[in-house]
C-alpha cells in the first residue's frame, strides 16, 4: 500500500513548504535561477495578488512520510470562462521529485478532479498562475538559464504530462540572438523611413509619471493582444499591481512608446536580465539580499536582456508601419542594450507559434528559437 498522500494547503507554514519545495527539485540543476519566495508567496497570496478578484486557486502538496515529494495549484479565473470559452481550468506550479513515479499522476488527478467538482470540462496547464505569470511548460532549452520572469523545468515533465492523457494546445516560442550585431538591411531601411516620417515620434517613458506611463502601455497591450489565443485582460488593479512590481527593473532609455500622429501606437519593454543579479541571493531578500540588490539595479550590468512586452494598436496592425514601429524600437533598444548595459545577448519572447506578425520581427538574422514551451490541454 502506497504512503503517498496529497494534501491541499491550508496555514501558512504548509504555503513556505509549497515554495520551498523547489529548491529539493532543481538544488542539483546549474540552469535553474532560484526564484525570490517572496515573490512566489505575493502570487499565491489573495489580497496580495489581485488576480484573486476574479479568480481561485488551490494548492496542494504530495507527500511521502511527512515529506514533500511534488506540488500542483488548480485554478479558475472567471475572464478565462469569458474570452476562452465555459468551463476551462487550469492547472500550474508542477513539480515533483525525478525519483517519484506516483505523485506527478496523483498531483495532476487532484487538480483535476477539484476542476471537475467546479463543473469545468477542459484542463489547460501547466498556467502559472494566469497567462501574465509563467504559462507553459519548457520542452526546449533546458540547459540555459531563464531570463526575467520565464519559468524552468524539469525534462522528464513533458512525459508524465502527455502519458496523463495531455496533447498540444499551443507552443509558446522564445528567440535568443547577439544584440551587438547590426540589424539587416530591410530592417535597416524601415527604421530609417520612420525616422523621417513627421506622424512617427519614438519616446522613452518618464517614471516621474510612472502609473500614467504604467496605464498607457497596458492599454496598449490589452487592445494589441486581445485577438490573440489564451488573451485575458489585465483589470485596472492588476495593471496597478503589475506597475508596482516592475517599477524597480524599469529602465527609461529601454521602454518606449511609438506615437502616430500623437497618439501613442506601439510599446516595447526591454528588461535586463534581472536573474542573474538575483541567483546568489537563493531567493531571499531578507536580512541583505534586499540590500545587495538595490545596489546591483543602481547601474545594472548584464549578459543578457529581455523583451517580454511589445505590441502595436490593434489599427495598425497588418500594415507596413506596423513592422516600422516595430524595428525603430528593437534597434532603439539595442543600441542602448549594448551602450548603456554591457549585454551581448537577447531575448524575445514569449510569441504564440501561430503569432505570424511577432514571429517575423522575432526571426531577426542571427536570431534562433532558443526555448520553447508548451501549454497542454485535456477534456476532463
Amino acid at each position: 500500500m502506497s504512503d503517498l498522500v496529497i494534501r491541499p494547503i491550508t496555514s501558512k507554514a504548509d504555503k513556505k513548504r509549497f515554495v520551498d519545495f523547489a529548491w529539493d527539485v532543481y538544488k542539483d540543476d546549474p540552469a535553474w535561477v532560484p526564484p525570490l519566495k517572496s515573490e512566489v508567496l505575493g502570487l499565491m497570496t489573495p489580497g496580495e495578488n489581485p488576480w484573486f478578484e476574479h479568480g481561485e486557486a488551490a494548492f496542494f502538496l504530495a507527500e511521502r512520510g511527512g515529506r514533500p515529494v511534488g506540488r500542483i495549484s488548480a485554478q479558475i479565473d472567471q475572464l478565462v470562462l469569458e474570452h476562452m470559452g465555459p468551463g476551462i481550468g487550469n492547472w500550474g506550479m508542477f513539480e515533483v521529485l525525478d525519483s517519484e513515479r506516483e505523485a506527478g499522476p496523483a498531483l495532476i488527478a487532484t487538480a483535476e478532479a477539484w476542476l471537475r467538482e467546479r463543473q469545468m470540462t477542459r484542463a489547460l496547464g501547466p498556467i502559472s498562475i494566469s497567462i501574465w505569470d509563467e504559462p507553459g511548460l519548457e520542452i526546449k532549452g533546458f540547459t540555459d538559464p531563464p531570463t526575467v520572469m520565464m519559468g524552468h523545468h524539469r525534462p522528464g515533465y513533458e512525459a508524465q504530462v502527455e502519458a496523463e492523457g495531455y496533447t498540444k494546445a499551443k507552443d509558446l516560442y522564445c528567440y535568443a540572438l547577439d544584440i551587438r550585431v547590426p540589424l539587416e538591411p530591410l530592417a535597416q531601411r524601415l527604421i530609417e523611413s520612420g525616422k523621417r516620417s513627421s506622424r512617427i515620434r519614438l519616446r522613452e517613458v518618464d517614471k516621474s509619471r510612472f502609473d500614467e506611463e504604467a496605464a498607457i502601455i497596458l492599454g496598449l497591450l490589452n487592445d494589441a493582444w486581445s485577438d490573440n489565443w489564451g488573451f485575458v485582460p489585465l483589470t485596472p488593479s492588476e495593471i496597478a499591481y503589475a506597475g508596482k512590481k516592475l517599477k524597480p527593473i524599469i529602465f527609461e532609455d529601454l521602454v518606449v512608446i511609438a506615437e502616430v500622429d500623437g497618439e501613442p501606437a506601439s510599446f516595447m519593454i526591454t528588461l535586463p536580465d534581472i536573474n542573474e543579479l538575483t541567483r546568489d541571493l537563493d531567493g531571499k531578500l531578507f536580512p541583505f539580499g534586499w540590500a545587495k540588490l538595490l545596489w546591483r539595479l543602481r547601474k545594472p550590468r548584464v549578459h543578457r536582456m529581455r523583451v517580454p512586452l511589445m505590441g502595436v494598436a490593434k489599427k495598425h496592425q497588418g500594415g507596413r508601419l506596423a513592422g516600422t514601429l516595430a524595428f525603430m524600437m528593437i534597434e532603439y533598444c539595442r543600441l542602448n542594450s549594448v551602450k548603456n548595459y554591457g549585454a551581448s545577448h537577447g531575448e524575445f519572447g514569449w510569441v504564440l507559434e501561430d503569432n505570424g506578425g511577432m514571429l517575423a520581427i522575432a526571426d531577426l538574422r542571427g536570431s534562433e528559437r532558443s526555448k520553447i514551451y508548451r501549454i497542454y490541454e485535456k477534456a476532463l
